[in-house]
């Protein structure tokens, strides 16, 4: 087998500061390796679509909310990570460009939901399909087999190194 970045990395540090290293170092280093690869081919369609990876990530969270594709704007930055604000300014590109509209909320008289528009719905799924087909392309000479055996491993791990797994 070839050597490749991630030994590379672990000879490094064998021979400059053994302390650093720990039995997970590699996994995390291969799993951040991965992570970007994986990110990196999703962000590369998003240009050709004239999508930032925040407005792919409204669009996306607003489509897999289902019908009738709208969620109060603390529910949609709470579900991105984003601060209320940084959620607003995406929401307010997208808006501009018809993808999304603000309406009253139905439950809730003075407040306001983010609802896809007809054009948001197919922009939203355009985009995640092209996301889609770019992640399959990393794993494309992946065998099947090993796959399922990664995925397997790596919910595992989730699960072990989770919010409940630290609780408990």
């Amino acid at each position: 087998m070839t050597a490749d970045r991630v030994d590379q990395l672990i000879a490094a540090w064998e021979r400059e500061l053994p302390a650093a290293l720990h039995p997970t170092t590699e996994l995390s280093k291969r799993l951040l390796l991965l992570a970007a690869a994986v990110d990196e081919s999703a962000r590369a369609v998003l240009p050709e679509l004239g999508l930032t990876m925040a407005e792919f990530d409204v669009l996306g969270t607003l489509r897999r909310s289902g019908e009738p594709c709208r969620m109060k704007p603390t529910e949609l930055s709470r579900s991105l990570l984003l601060s209320s604000g940084g959620t607003s300014n995406v929401v307010n590109q997208l808006a501009n460009r018809g993808l999304v509209v603000r309406e009253p909320d139905p439950d809730d008289g003075r407040g306001t939901q983010i609802r896809l528009t007809d054009e948001g719905v197919a922009m939203a799924e355009k985009a995640v399909l092209a996301g889609a087909a770019a992640h399959a392309e990393v794993w494309a000479g992946v065998p099947a087999e090993v796959l399922d055996a990664a995925t397997t491993a790596l919910r595992a791990l989730h699960q072990a190194t989770g919010p409940a797994a630290r609780r408990g």
